[in-house]
């Protein structure tokens, strides 16, 4: 492997260790105390959010993914989870609206603080990571190309919230394997 390699990783976990923990612990907290969890990502970042899901189904939580045929609506008692790295996405701003106004709870991640999206948020996961929003010019910082670091900063930090989960739950390695799919 080449010395990127090395800086990549060491890009991201340069990411992981500004993330803000009791920030992550909230978001945990609303993910545990959910009755149902939906989560959306545009791109690669849905791709983790996808991910994300099916960690949370192992756990035995009731969660999947928006435009999935088989989401529930949200309401009181639910979370909606999404991803909107650069800030302010159409998409995920829509959804959030819909959310709001139908009583979820709503967790957004993103690598811009202070977007418009925020205001809709009942909380907001900073993970301060090159996106496609600044991925170029002097606001460029990352030997990966667009969004990889922000995207790969998810997934780390996904296993991390599984971690947590995982003990708050009280949830076993055995209990999540028997969640998974045996249909492969």
């Amino acid at each position: 492997m080449s010395a990127d390699h090395t800086t990549a990783l060491a890009e991201i976990g340069t990411v992981l260790d500004a993330v803000d923990q009791a920030s992550v612990d909230q978001a945990c907290a609303m993910l545990a105390e959910a009755d149902d969890v939906l989560l959306y990502g545009c791109g690669r970042e849905g791709l983790q959010m996808r991910g994300l899901a099916m960690r949370l189904y192992h756990l035995g939580l009731s969660a999947g993914m928006v435009g999935d045929m088989n989401a529930p609506p949200l309401g009181q008692g639910d979370v909606l989870m999404v991803s909107a790295g650069p800030g302010t996405l159409s998409t995920v701003t829509a959804l959030m609206q819909v959310a709001r106004r139908d009583g979820a709870r709503i967790l957004i991640l993103t690598a811009t603080p202070g977007s418009d999206a925020e205001e809709l948020a009942d909380h907001v996961l900073h993970i301060p990571a090159q996106t496609m929003a600044s991925d170029q010019g002097p606001a460029a910082r990352s030997v990966l190309p667009m969004g990889s670091v922000y995207e790969g900063a998810l997934f780390m930090l996904f296993e991390m919230m599984v971690l947590d989960l995982r003990s708050r739950l009280g949830a076993t390695a055995e209990e999540m394997r028997a969640r998974h799919t045996n249909m492969e």
